[in-house]
């Protein structure tokens, strides 16, 4: 049964599933925050973070623990970070003329592209070591750094925003349905997604095979952008309806809990060191990831700015250097 067009279609297949129920699950979401009180902002750093990254998550333990591809495992990871930058950037395009994006979030997501920073750079060094101080037979300190930095975060932004509280910016609606109601729903979207995400790795693997290209940029491309579909539902949802701090916070958050995902996908990656065995290319997506964030930064912390274009400058110099990412690791995959 194993072709081209086999992979191709059940790839293609898997992905819709993936954006159709992650849109569903965005909206029982909003509603599950409204019904228990907790604040939208932050349910899109981190509830919704946590939640559209499901994909990441089971990819990367399908990938590392059931087929033993770090390649693929890490490239969709760190291919994630960099098409979630992508999405923000575009973004931009929705919130009108009169405004930017980055300038109508709040500053308080400086301190989450930070710590993205921070863990970027700690996956970059993981990938660059030939060597790790070892916690278990195949997990080392890098990994086990990635939990560590990752609760860290969640705490010091929580802290943070409990004493700079955001004015939500999205308007509120009833619920049609009881709490009880919303976590079943939320619940089944969330396991349709886990199961048409453990499909995934199996067709990329195939189609990295029949193309000849590198399983670096199979991940990065194919897998990153396919698990990435629940972000861009959530996030062109949210900023429709205005809600631009939900859509930046979740972006965000998903590339914090990407970079904790990594140590997860070691624990169940038994093989060796994961970012040891995995390819040097992927850094280029590390170096690419940090420019885009520290852009993130630089046009949140420049207030007052005009959209002059159909993008402002920061959000497409974002774009250029997400496209500049991957034509330089299809070279590499070429190579």
């Amino acid at each position: 049964m194993d072709s081209p067009l086999f992979s191709f279609l059940g790839f293609a297949f898997c992905a819709l599933v993936i954006f159709i129920a992650g849109k569903k699950l965005s909206y029982y979401g909003d509603l599950l925050a409204e019904l228990t009180g907790m604040g939208k902002a932050w349910i899109g750093l981190i509830l919704m973070s946590a939640v559209t990254s499901l994909p990441e998550l089971m990819v990367g333990v399908s990938a590392a623990g059931f087929l033993g591809q770090a390649d693929l495992a890490v490239g969709d990871i760190l291919g994630s970070c960099a098409f979630n930058l992508g999405i923000l950037s575009l973004m931009d395009v929705f919130v009108g003329k009169e405004h930017t994006l980055l300038n109508r979030a709040s500053q308080s997501h400086v301190l989450a592209a930070s710590f993205g920073i921070i863990l970027s750079g700690m996956a970059g060094l993981g990938l660059f070591l030939d060597v790790d101080i070892a916690i278990t037979p195949w997990v080392g300190l890098i990994s086990l750094s990635f939990a560590a930095i990752y609760f860290l975060s969640m705490r010091t932004i929580f802290l943070y925003q409990q004493a700079n509280p955001t004015v939500e910016d999205e308007p509120d609606h009833q619920s049609p349905f009881t709490l009880k109601q919303v976590i079943i729903r939320y619940a089944g979207m969330a396991l349709i997604i886990i199961a048409a995400a453990l499909a995934l790795p199996y067709f990329a693997e195939q189609i990295a095979e029949y193309s000849g290209l590198g399983q670096s940029f199979v991940g990065t491309l194919f897998l990153a952008a396919s698990t990435s579909l629940p972000e861009i539902a959530v996030s062109i949802a949210a900023v429709r309806i205005g809600s631009v701090n939900m859509a930046v916070g979740n972006l965000l958050g998903s590339n914090i809990f990407n970079i904790f995902i990594l140590f997860l996908d070691d624990v169940f990656y038994t093989k060796g060191n994961l970012l040891q065995d995995a390819s040097s290319s992927n850094l280029v997506s590390v170096f690419f990831t940090i420019l885009m964030t520290a852009t993130v930064i630089i046009g949140l912390s420049f207030p007052n700015r005009i959209k002059r274009w159909v993008m402002a400058w920061d959000t497409l110099v974002i774009f250029l250097l997400y496209l500049l990412n991957m034509i330089l690791l299809y070279h590499l995959s070429a190579n």
